[in-house]
């Protein structure tokens, strides 16, 4: 026998089941996306506190290390390139947040490599010994560093070299080394410390990011439009060609297929309670032979009356719309009953928008906002 109670029928459990369902599935995408961030933030304090070299670590490198200089990390596989035009680079920066997406195993336009070999990173110095030579960028003289975004290309700017070099590496060890040379530069500079602390607020504001579990679904919840194939938006469709229609009736002013007005004639005339006589009253003019009377256009309707006060947005409680206002960067819990989401939906790092394809992301204001729906169409307001 199917299971009901008091609200009715067996298609409204079945509504509740797929609603947890969805929610549940949405809430762990997003809630393994933040413990990802989180465990690598938290890998990056510890390697802060701890990170030291030994003088033994130089141990067979052909590399004369100076007095106290010690040798903190070497990767045997790096590429030294060059710009082939001047620029200028930001100066260096104690900047330690993890790369907000994976490198690309590219080379940017404009750089060329002119040599492999062994990468060096000192208390001292960034070094690579070539197979040309070495090259040497001393923390000391450095006065531009800048790590491209998209692909695994560090450029360093110093005083005594007109030409801009730096290194190229494997996609999965360039983030450490940037990380591990960040680290050298703040000791050279005394500024440990600021990068330990700025790591610690990195992880407090990480925190409160943290996805909450959605609450369960019930089969009292459901709504009616949940029966109708397409459920929100069949309903919204409907309702607009409900209001469209009669406006376009009113807009429409056909045509007599008789070439003229129709006028109707009482066989008697209608009793009157005024003092003048039927007979006296004035007689409609007729119209001049070859002409017809204007046709009277019905008045258009108050565009108040047809306007959307949410601009398109589905209905919902939550008092979000399309018509422009304060961006919303927490949205409520339940906001995907209301708006289509994309999948991953917790996970974005944003404000809510509509994306082209119709659903909603809260990747409003970063480089991949809507990247696999085509794009950003407008945004939510509330």
């Amino acid at each position: 026998m199917a299971l009901t109670d008091s609200t009715g029928s067996t298609w409204r459990y079945r509504w509740a089941h797929r609603q947890n369902v969805r929610r549940v599935s949405t809430y762990r995408g997003a809630e393994a996306a933040w413990r990802r961030r989180d465990d690598e933030l938290r890998r990056l304090r510890a390697l802060a506190a701890d990170f030291q070299g030994t003088a033994q670590a130089g141990a067979g490198l052909p590399l004369e290390l100076a007095g106290e200089e010690v040798v903190l990390w070497a990767l045997p596989a790096a590429q030294l390139v060059e710009m082939r035009h001047t620029i200028v680079l930001p100066a260096p920066d104690l900047a330690v947040a993890p790369p907000p997406g994976p490198l690309r195993p590219r080379r940017p336009d404009g750089v060329r490599v002119t040599d492999a070999g062994m990468a060096v990173i000192t208390s001292r110095r960034l070094v690579l010994l070539g197979g040309r030579g070495r090259r040497d960028w001393a923390y000391g003289r450095m006065t531009g560093l800048s790590h491209d975004p998209g692909a695994p290309v560090t450029l360093i700017q110093v005083l005594d070299r007109r030409r801009i070099s730096g290194l190229m590496l494997p996609t999965d060890a360039a983030p450490d080394f940037r990380f591990k040379l960040t680290l050298a530069f703040a000791d050279a500079i005394e500024q440990r410390a600021a990068v330990l602390t700025q790591l610690d607020e990195l992880i407090d504001e990480h925190g409160q990011l943290k996805p909450f579990r959605p609450a369960v679904n019930t089969p009292a919840q459901a709504r009616l439009t949940s029966r109708v194939p397409g459920g929100r938006r069949t309903v919204a469709v409907a309702a607009a060609i409900a209001l469209l229609v009669p406006a376009a009736l009113f807009e429409s002013d056909p045509s007599d297929p008789n070439g003229g007005a129709e006028v109707a004639v009482a066989a008697t005339p209608a009793p009157t309670t005024s003092a003048v006589p039927a007979l006296a009253r004035p007689k409609a003019s007729a119209p001049a032979r070859g002409t017809s009377p204007k046709p009277t256009k019905s008045p258009r309707p108050s565009p108040t009356a047809s306007r959307d006060a949410r601009c398109g947005a589905p209905v919902n409680p939550l008092g979000y719309d399309y018509c422009g206002g304060p961006r919303i960067r927490k949205p409520a819990a339940e906001v995907c009953d209301w708006f289509d989401c994309v999948p991953q939906f917790w996970a974005g790092r944003g404000y809510l928008v509509q994306c082209r394809d119709g659903a909603v992301s809260l990747t409003g204001g970063t480089s991949r906002a809507c990247a696999e729906h085509r794009g950003v169409r407008r945004t939510v307001t509330g």
